[in-house]
């Protein structure tokens, strides 16, 4: 019975100490961060690029894309029609379609969303 007491007792006072530490680390945690919160976005000039020049590099990634389409399907239907032994060039012509693909989307994400109006 007196060990059940003295554990209560003990925890309420562990209890009380910790709520006490957590309500002057969170002052302390936001002056550390209050530097960092408070700073300004300066944009690089790698990113500072106009919206014309970015829609220029889309679109010329949007052909070359197109481009390798074409010749994946062109070296397949060779494959599939005329029985051509063109696997490891078609195969190398479908990475660098799927490559180039993966490219132009994550581009045009990074650079117009959130759309701007």
């Amino acid at each position: 019975m007196l060990f059940i007491l003295f554990i209560s007792v003990f925890l309420s006072n562990m209890s009380a100490s910790v709520l006490a530490a957590d309500e002057s680390g969170a002052d302390s945690s936001h002056a550390v961060l209050a530097p960092f919160i408070d700073k300004e976005e300066v944009l690089g000039e790698a990113v500072a690029i106009d919206d014309e020049q970015k829609h220029k590099i889309l679109f010329y990634m949007g052909v070359l894309l197109l481009i390798l389409i074409v010749t994946t399907a062109v070296i397949g239907l060779r494959m599939a029609l005329f029985g051509k032994q063109l696997f490891v060039p078609h195969m190398i012509s479908a990475g660098f379609t799927v490559f180039l693909a993966f490219a132009h989307a994550v581009t045009a994400i990074v650079w117009f969303f959130p759309f701007k109006l």
